[in-house]
């Protein structure tokens, strides 16, 4: 089957990703709202002027806004950035001002904004839990069977039957586990732990590089080490053994992105590697194409991607009201509304220059800037 999917599958694709997601996330927020309570205004699934919405009984609007990035619950009470409260809520009667969002204790408006990526954790749990139970979890162990010759294992001293313990220190419990682990490092000084004859030892590798190209010709550089595997161990999974399976999972998932995320930090790993909307688009595309399970899969990554990023602690999302509500707990009053209004705002810029940024590099990947340069000649 080819990985070149057309236009509206990939448009498809992606809205069938990031729809549910949001909505979910959403939901979260939603919930934990209305268990503490809290009336909520409108619930709306994208941006910008509503396309499509209704009025439930409790006063609710649900509404799908026409720029399908992203969402929002707006709750009774919670109308400026910094949610600080208003004029018009300190107005408000006794019993309407208790169902507002400001109105409840710090540690439930963390819980609240807490539930959306924590929601977002728990889908990909599930997913990762039910491919534990469908396929079961591999116990291979991390012995070098094989060796490619003149590849960074050999050079770097490696050789056939080494059981490899600890990469820089993280321990290697499979040979999944080394996989994962060198596939974002190329080209970079590792130390690694192994046992050989009984006998431990440490020694310094340079991970090797594999290129790799997408259809566009973008060029992308993972970490090799040249070897191979014993014989894959297989093992079922349980239901009751499930749940912890997709945890152990979901937490490599979190390392490596924090990882990556580092790389890019300290320079190690180039910022022309983030991507954005058209890049998600386009990889959803290639993963439905390549069947039914590649693309749940897929859907996992971004939700435990979505759940990740909200929580980082940048005013405008999750953790940065987050990261308020801790100091407010410690100082027990909130910090003032004029260091909140400019943290939102600086917050805001920071978020719009980064989505400008991988806009950019989205565009740069599809060959648009050279397809431009081109047609002006």
């Amino acid at each position: 089957m080819t990985d070149n999917p057309g236009i509206l599958l990939t448009i498809l694709a992606f809205v069938l990703v990031i729809g549910p997601l949001v909505f979910i996330h959403e939901l979260g927020h939603y919930f934990v709202g209305r268990w503490f309570g809290v009336h909520a205004e409108a619930f709306s699934i994208g941006f910008g002027r509503e396309i499509l919405g209704w009025s439930d009984r409790r006063g609710t609007r649900w509404k799908v806004g026409w720029m399908p990035l992203g969402g929002y619950v707006r709750f009774a009470g919670d109308m400026s950035p910094a949610s600080e409260p208003t004029e018009e809520w300190k107005a408000l009667p006794a019993e309407e001002r208790a169902r507002t969002f400001q109105a409840k204790p710090v540690w439930q408006r963390a819980l609240i904004v807490l539930a959306g990526p924590i929601t977002n954790f728990l889908f990909a749990l599930i997913i990762l839990a039910g491919f534990a139970l469908a396929y079961g979890q591999s116990q291979t162990p991390p012995v070098i069977d094989r060796l490619v010759a003149g590849a960074a294992a050999e050079t770097g001293g490696l050789r056939i039957g080494d059981r490899i313990e600890a990469i820089n220190g993280r321990q290697m419990r499979t040979f999944d586990d080394i996989a994962g682990f060198v596939l974002y490092r190329p080209d970079e000084l590792v130390s690694v732990d192994i046992v050989r004859g009984g006998v431990a030892q440490r020694l310094r590798i340079e991970t090797g590089v594999r290129i790799e190209r997408d259809r566009f010709g973008n060029e992308y550089r993972l970490g090799v080490l040249g070897i191979y595997s014993p014989r894959a161990v297989i093992v079922p999974v349980g239901v009751l053994e499930a749940p912890g399976v997709a945890v152990d999972r979901t937490g490599k998932i979190l390392t490596t992105m924090v990882d990556t995320l580092g790389q890019v930090i300290t320079g190690r790993r180039s910022a022309k590697e983030l991507g954005g909307p058209l890049k998600i688009a386009q990889v959803s595309g290639e993963q439905v194409n390549r069947g039914l399970e590649d693309y749940i899969f897929f859907i996992a990554l971004i939700s435990i991607n979505l759940g990740f990023i909200n929580l980082l602690p940048v005013p405008m999302l999750d953790g940065g009201h987050l990261l308020f509500y801790a100091i407010e707990a410690v100082r027990r009053k909130p910090v003032g509304a004029a260091a909140q209004e400019w943290a939102f705002r600086s917050g805001l810029l920071v978020l719009l220059t980064l989505m400008i940024f991988v806009t950019f590099n989205d565009l740069s990947s599809f060959k648009v800037w050279e397809k431009l340069s081109g047609l002006i000649g």
